[in-house]
């Protein structure tokens, strides 16, 4: 049996990244004895815009234009 195994060159996982979009999400709590003493919570998004614009439609996060808008 023979494995092939093909490296991605950075700028082919670049690609991949800004076309199929990529999430990190995180939260982070710091206490002491108890007592919260810091909380962070963060969601990074990685992709290309036009890649955000279309799953942000999709899931109703773009507004359509101000209704008082001139």
């Amino acid at each position: 049996m023979r494995h092939s195994i093909q490296a991605s060159s950075l700028a082919e996982v670049v690609d991949r990244i800004l076309t199929k979009g990529i999430v990190i999400d995180a939260f982070v709590r710091v206490a002491l004895v108890g007592i919260e003493l810091l909380a962070i919570e963060a969601r990074v998004v990685i992709a290309s815009v036009e890649t955000w614009l279309m799953y942000a439609e999709a899931v109703g996060l773009t507004a359509g234009p101000h209704p008082h808008a001139a």
